[in-house]
């Protein structure tokens, strides 16, 4: 997604210059893009006492795709409806308010919204003017432009972010107004266009028309009323939308309440045990905390029992009265020590790492590994109890050795993807060779 930005406000937040393409328009390539921008701008608002200023990634987004869009629906109405509308636009203002007004006002603009060139100051307005890139003019992509920026500039749902492409200094000192109203009044001549016949200029208006307070609800209307034109634009449109939403949800009041799991019209599936087809139906599982598990039977027998092959005989023939034939232990596994000084950091000396942050799929050495769990198995196995494990590939701490040692087996990016976070905390590594840092 592109828009223009004003020379004032590039200056004013130092954005990173791998942002802005050859025109000056600012790139937003992706979601990331769109938060660096984001926080950029954040970073020069005092949210702690004024939230409502937060700039949202979302909204950047959005309005970079809908003037992207614009620019587009232009190119196909030149492509499909009118071959060299722009160029002789350009000569219909001209003739309308004269050359000298025009190429003043072409100059202020290319001055204040300028191109990476002009801006870096390796040439200067007047030449930028008079080159071209490809088939195209400057002058042509100039005033293409300057009517994009009136659009903008017209478009209330827009206004919270006025600073980035204000036109008021534009209005003051040219003939800017007097050109929009020729380039209004050139496409009332020119053939209709879109899905209601329109002449270009309001068919570009229409969705902030229609909706002016709300750039998901323009973006819809594109959706809807545009669609048959977009071609791969209607996707990065539905992914624009969902990333106004994921941020609508982030910071709104919750989901609501939890829908109730209906497994009505399930009755005639068809079992598919196992071999042991005498004892799984039949089976009566008991679930354990291990942890938990132990710190019970440890105050229940008055000593300290630490080791699943401490577990007491008397435990498991309880367990087998009671009608048991399956024991599933919960939280067997070796667990992260980075999650654990996390928690630990986080103001619980005592705390254990979470169960669902792993350091590897090995029973924990504090439980006594796998001996003493092979141990407890085979007194289970003896009064007719099987044991009963799980896994689930993604529960792994930072810290695994799967992260470490195999980083291909997951989705990962090469940044952050919260430009807004720094990482200065301590080494959480057990690896000399990984850093870890929240």
């Amino acid at each position: 997604m592109e828009f223009h930005i004003s020379r004032s406000a590039r200056d004013l937040y130092e954005f990173e210059e791998s942002l802005f393409s050859l025109s000056g328009n600012v790139i937003l390539a992706n979601f990331h893009a769109s938060r660096i921008f984001a926080q950029r701008m954040n970073s020069r608002r005092d949210l702690l006492r004024y939230p409502e200023t937060a700039v949202k990634a979302g909204q950047i987004n959005a309005m970079g795709l809908i003037d992207e869009i614009l620019h587009f629906v232009v190119q196909r109405f030149q492509a499909q409806t009118s071959p060299g509308a722009v160029d002789r636009a350009l000569a219909f203002v001209q003739r309308r308010i004269g050359k000298a007004e025009l190429e003043r006002t072409l100059l202020e603009f290319t001055d204040q919204f300028p191109p990476l060139a002009v801006y870096r100051e390796r040439t200067d307005p007047g030449a930028w003017l008079k080159g071209s890139t490809g088939d195209s003019s400057h002058r042509r992509l100039a005033i293409e432009e300057l009517l994009l920026l009136w659009l903008a500039n017209q478009n209330p749902a827009f206004s919270t972010y006025l600073e980035l492409f204000d036109d008021e200094a534009l209005e003051k000192r040219t003939a800017y107004l007097p050109a929009i109203e020729a380039l209004q009044d050139f496409f009332l001549q020119e053939p209709g266009f879109g899905p209601d016949e329109q002449d270009l200029v309001t068919m570009l208006r229409s969705p902030a028309v229609a909706h002016p307070h709300s750039l998901t609800d323009q973006l819809e209307y594109i959706r809807r009323r545009w669609g048959y034109l977009l071609g791969e634009y209607l996707y990065r449109l539905l992914g624009s939308l969902d990333l106004i939403e994921e941020e609508n949800r982030l910071r709104g009041a919750g989901a609501g309440p939890a829908r109730v799991v209906d497994f009505s019209g399930l009755e005639a599936d068809a079992e598919a045990f196992s071999r042991d087809l005498d004892w799984m139906p039949r089976v009566v599982m008991m679930a354990k905390n291990a942890y938990v598990w132990l710190d019970q039977l440890s105050k229940h027998y008055q000593r300290q029992l630490r080791r699943l092959d401490q577990v007491p005989d008397e435990e498991l023939d309880r367990l087998a009265r009671w009608g048991f034939t399956a024991l599933w232990l919960i939280g067997l596994w070796e667990r992260s020590s980075a999650s654990k000084r996390i928690k630990q950091m986080c103001g619980n000396p005592e705390a254990e790492a979470s169960a669902y942050s792993l350091s590897r799929y090995d029973i924990a050495s504090d439980l006594g590994g796998w001996e003493a769990f092979d141990n407890l198995k085979g007194r289970a196995w003896q009064r007719g109890i099987r044991m009963a494990g799980d896994m689930v590939p993604n529960h792994m701490g930072i810290d695994s050795d799967w992260v470490v040692k195999h980083p291909d087996w997951f989705i990962s990016l090469p940044y952050s993807p919260f430009p807004a976070y720094s990482f200065e905390g301590a080494d959480l590594s057990p690896d000399s060779n990984v850093t870890i840092q929240l």
